[in-house]
């Protein structure tokens, strides 16, 4: 008896073995009936000792044991102080007294069980006839299509003939062949004939039963039938008899796992419901439940991992992580997968995953979409039955067939990576670059794992910019505009000149103000609008549009700042926007003077003054001045004029960044033109007196180019899901900083591009962008998106021929987020065809929800199967 166990031997003295009385002989009898059996007066000195079976002992040990009880006795009997007596009743059938004759027969007349029975072992020799199995072998059966469970207890020295008569009585059956299979997963089939070969020294602990599964492959009406007849006349505990699953039904043809119907259905005839487990939150961990929760309803994953995925484990792969993801994944997907409702604690699977993804370790808030796309990765390396992966070299379309250049493609693919994940989840599509200097155009056909669709939200871009003239014929007027994210400045100007009504004569021109300062125009219609800055400010000028190309006067403002109003110390300072206008060939102090007033026009106060008494106003100015610049700011802070200047405004020159005096204005001599800069900055400083004439917070009115508090966003947006595909599609040039190599031009180029649908897989992952990350912001997009439930039809998006195969997807999981991007919550919408419902997987809740209740902006990843 190698298993360990708690014996008790019963001498008068608890320091001594047990020895025999009378005969010789030492009885060895279950502790329960024992401890019945003993004088309920105390101080009788019936008590035991408790003792427990131990492994083989040495020789020296061997030695000591065969001069104290002879050659006998072969088993180890080790003396538990740990154990007390009342710990342990003897219920469980694994404690037992040793005990000798006299004692046996004191305990006899005490006991009135007439049904007692006594087996005489002889010596106590280990031989195949003299053992007793302490630990029979518990089996769980389970009917396929039954849900009640069936407890078992075979010995292990049954052999094959006696195991398959007690499984035939069992199932009333007379000659079909029966098989067991091992729940644990390490063995595929233990054939009857083999029953004997199953090793017996694998040394149980005493509360752990070895699981496993049988299957009659008889019929499966008339097993269901006979078992039902048989059912009343079984002389079973019924308290044997439980509802909890330990593990699920089988295939009949020899394979393992569930049959197709049997996982979409998510339940067994005449039985209950499984897959309806909720997973518990170890702290944050709601983003990997969600996810977890979509795959573990996904049929076909389902399937692979209730069989011998293990095989195709390649724990050899440098990619992967030695089969150990796959395995927690595989452990906990099959707990999932029961009838049992009580939720499951991912403390294995969290621990590998912060393991093999130190991202994700601790309690972190993280996106479900990228632990996702991390464990689908994982997966497929840990399974790929790829050893050793070829070396494949991409070949140039060469104006062959698309079809041709794809098969060669997803050839080249497979060859390197062959998996469950790829078999099911893996799709291909189709790019096609064009060079805009060469209009050189290359193909290529690269896989997909999931689709990440923009919403049309997110491929827009609100901006706010300010339109000023350069004639002073209107005030300058703030237009909100909505443009592309991947537009370029002359997408910008296209919708500006739109909003703003811009003539056929007129052109703009826009310029990025800082400080009060042009820092520059931008001039080039090609440049991407990725480059602005959401805390930009942009202000448009409207010229003529002959004048597009001449040099351009800039005006920037200065005021005297209040606290050195009294003071004897003069100190100027920026304010406003720069005013620009066109620039003459000729020019002196009186012309820009009169140029300047006619800007201000539209800022005057009071209308009634024309040109003329402008004219008046542009007197002769003649001073010197000195900048005193602060080093905090880009344009000029301060200006200390040495002596006291007359008329309103005053001017003079300055360099492109308004930093540097270049020389002084007088009104009646000729200005010189910049020969550095192609146009003429002017530096105006405005006198006290006058700024009360002027509404100078027009000028002081730029906005930022987008703040949210200035466009509150609708209670509600919505769009579809073939709306977001679409703009997926869309041909858009590529950012600057992901510009293409031209084989042609040989330098990087930012081409178009363009992409359509080409091989679509089995499931179809498709994940909704309603994050938006840059440098300085982040954001989430509440829109509704309108996704079908049964039908999704992708036929007219697939570019490739088409093949006798179905577009068509039914929606069955979703993967929600709550909130906003500080934090939220995550939840899962599974669809069960058991009941033909949906059910709300919130963590450890799960509870059914109508069908109308799953489209809601929460929706982050949508799990699409073809039909």
């Amino acid at each position: 008896m190698m298993d360990e166990s708690s014996v008790e031997a019963s001498p008068s003295s608890v320091d001594s073995p047990p020895v025999s009385d009378g005969d010789g002989r030492v009885y060895l009898v279950p502790y329960r009936w024992w401890k019945e059996a003993q004088d309920p007066q105390p101080g009788s000195g019936l008590r035991g000792v408790p003792y427990a079976a131990c492994h083989t002992p040495t020789s020296y040990g061997m030695k000591i044991i065969n001069n104290l009880f002879g050659s006998d006795l072969v088993f180890n009997l080790r003396r538990d102080g740990d154990l007390r007596e009342d710990e342990d009743d003897g219920s469980r059938g694994r404690c037992y007294a040793l005990i000798g004759a006299d004692l046996w027969a004191q305990a006899l007349n005490r006991q009135t069980d007439s049904d007692l029975t006594v087996k005489k072992n002889g010596s106590f020799l280990f031989t195949e006839d003299s053992t007793t199995d302490v630990y029979p072998l518990i089996l769980r059966i389970s009917v396929i299509r039954e849900t009640n469970i069936l407890i078992v207890k075979i010995s292990k020295k049954d052999n094959a003939v006696e195991n398959y008569k007690r499984a035939s009585k069992i199932f009333g059956i007379d000659s079909e062949p029966v098989h067991i299979w091992d729940f644990s997963g390490r063995t595929n089939l233990i054939l009857m004939e083999e029953w004997n070969r199953v090793p017996l020294d694998c040394n149980p602990k005493s509360d752990q039963e070895v699981l496993l599964e049988v299957q009659v492959s008889a019929l499966l009406e008339n097993m269901i039938c006979k078992s039902e007849a048989k059912k009343d006349n079984l002389q079973l505990d019924q308290s044997k008899l439980t509802g909890s699953c330990y593990g699920n039904p089988l295939m009949c043809n020899g394979s393992l796992g569930y049959s197709d119907s049997d996982l979409q259905n998510g339940s067994f005839k005449g039985g209950g419901l499984f897959g309806l487990r909720g997973l518990d939150n170890l702290g944050n961990t709601c983003f990997m439940n969600s996810s977890l929760q979509c795959l573990a309803h996904t049929p076909k994953l389902v399937e692979y991992f209730h069989g011998n995925f293990r095989k195709e484990i390649n724990a050899q792969n440098p990619l992967g992580m030695k089969g150990e993801l796959a395995m927690a994944f595989g452990d906990l997907l099959r707990n999932l997968c029961t009838i049992d409702r009580l939720p499951v604690v991912p403390h294995v699977f969290k621990g590998k995953l912060a393991r093999f993804a130190p991202q994700f370790s601790g309690f972190n808030q993280h996106d479900s979409q990228e632990l996702l796309a991390f464990l689908l990765d994982g997966l497929h390396e840990d399974l790929n039955r790829v050893k050793h992966k070829p070396y494949v070299e991409a070949k140039d379309a060469s104006g062959r067939p698309d079809d041709e250049v794809a098969d060669e493609y997803w050839g080249n693919h497979l060859a390197r990576n062959d998996s469950i994940i790829v078999d099911i989840c893996q799709g291909q599509y189709k790019s096609t670059l064009v060079c805009p200097v060469c209009s050189k155009v290359s193909i290529t056909f690269d896989p997909f794992m999931y689709l990440s669709l923009p919403l049309p939200s997110t491929t827009m871009r609100t901006m706010a910019v300010t339109v000023f003239s350069t004639d002073g014929s209107i005030e300058p007027s703030t237009y909100t505009i909505n443009v592309p994210k991947s537009g370029k400045l002359k997408d910008l100007i296209r919708a500006l000149g739109v909003a703003s009504s811009l003539r056929d004569d007129e052109s703009l021109l826009i310029a990025e103000v800082y400080a009060n300062c042009i820092i520059r125009f931008l001039d080039e219609p090609s440049d991407s609008i990725s480059l602005i800055r959401d805390e930009d400010r942009l202000a448009a000028y409207r010229l003529p549009k002959d004048a597009e190309k001449s040099p351009l006067v800039v005006f920037v403002h200065q005021r005297l700042e209040e606290h050195y109003i009294l003071s004897k110390r003069t100190n100027w300072k920026g304010f406003g926007v720069p005013l620009v206008t066109t620039l003459p060939d000729v020019v002196d102090g009186s012309t820009i003077c009169k140029m300047f007033l006619k800007l201000l026009s539209p800022f005057r106060k009071s209308k009634d003054a024309g040109l003329d008494g402008e004219e008046d106003r542009c007197t002769s100015i003649s001073f010197e001045a000195n900048f005193n610049m602060e080093a905090e700011s880009e344009c000029p802070q301060e200006v200390e004029y040495a002596s006291n200047t007359e008329g309103e405004f005053q001017f003079h020159l300055t360099d492109e960044k308004s930093k540097v005096m270049q020389s002084k204005i007088e009104m009646d001599e000729a200005t010189p033109l910049p020969t550095t800069s192609k146009h003429l900055f002017v530096l105006v400083c405005w006198q006290t007196k006058v700024l009360e004439q002027y509404d100078t917070n027009l000028l002081n009115a730029l906005p930022e180019i987008y703040k949210f508090r200035l466009f509150p966003k609708r209670s509600q947006d919505s769009c579809t899901l073939y709306a977001c595909l679409e703009a997926f599609l869309k041909e858009e040039p590529l950012g600057p900083e992901d510009m293409w190599y031209c084989p042609s031009c040989k330098k990087h180029q930012q081409a178009t591009k363009k992409l359509d649908l080409w091989r679509l897989p089995e499931v179809l992952v498709i994940h909704l962008k309603r994050f938006s990350y840059t440098r300085y912001t982040k954001n989430k997009l509440e829109t509704l998106v309108e996704f079908p439930i049964r039908d999704l039809d992708l036929t007219n998006y697939i570019a490739g021929t088409p093949k006798q195969i179905s577009n068509n997807y039914q929606l069955y999981a979703v993967s929600n987020h709550y909130g906003n991007m500080g934090g939220g919550h995550y939840t899962a919408f599974v669809y069960h065809g058991g009941e033909n419902r949906w059910y709300d997987f919130d963590d450890r809740n799960v509870v059914p929800i109508a069908e109308e209740g799953i489209k809601t902006s929460a929706a982050y990843v949508l799990f699409y199967r073809r039909t």
